[in-house]
């Protein structure tokens, strides 16, 4: 099966009212604008996938999303413990309330996210870039900020990596 029949397949059964797609196999697939919400795809395979402006609210947990382009996503309250985020593109993405917490993000382009109220506990932000994004109230205990741009970043009421709380 091509990438692009997975892809087909998966919107073919998630509109017939199916929502567990654990483990599945989904590299380089094009789910531009999908509305996927309560899936859950754990463990699944997105790398390079592209999602720009999909609604992905679920479960990801364990998911590997290395390279994908998520620009404009809505992932909102997602549950996205464990991932693997490496290099995505996340511009503009809507993570409010998403549990990030143990996720692999170095080298992620987080410009302009809304990370309001996430979790992002024990998070490798390393050389990502989150300038110009909001983390009002996240929660960053642990993570790892190492070599991260954060011009214009927005971090007011923030838990920081060191425990303490911003104004």
């Amino acid at each position: 099966m091509t990438n692009s029949t997975d892809a087909q397949q998966l919107l073919q059964r998630y509109q017939a009212g199916e929502r567990h797609f654990a483990g599945m196999e989904l590299t380089n697939a094009d789910l531009t604008g999908a509305d996927l919400a309560g899936v859950n795809l754990q463990g699944a395979v997105l790398s390079g996938a592209v999602l720009v402006g999909a609604n992905l609210s679920g479960q990801f947990q364990g998911a590997s999303l290395t390279g994908a382009l998520l620009n404009r996503a809505n992932l909102s309250g997602v549950d996205l413990r464990g991932a693997s985020l490496i290099g995505a593109n996340l511009q503009g993405v809507n993570l409010s309330g998403a549990n990030l917490s143990g996720a692999n993000m170095h080298g992620a382009n987080l410009t302009f996210a809304n990370l309001r109220d996430a979790h992002l506990m024990e998070v490798n932000l390393s050389s990502a870039n989150l300038s110009g994004a909001v983390l009002k109230r996240a929660n960053l205990r642990g993570a790892d900020l190492t070599k991260a741009r954060l011009i214009s970043t927005d971090f007011s009421q923030a838990t920081m990596p060191d425990g303490t709380v911003r104004a």
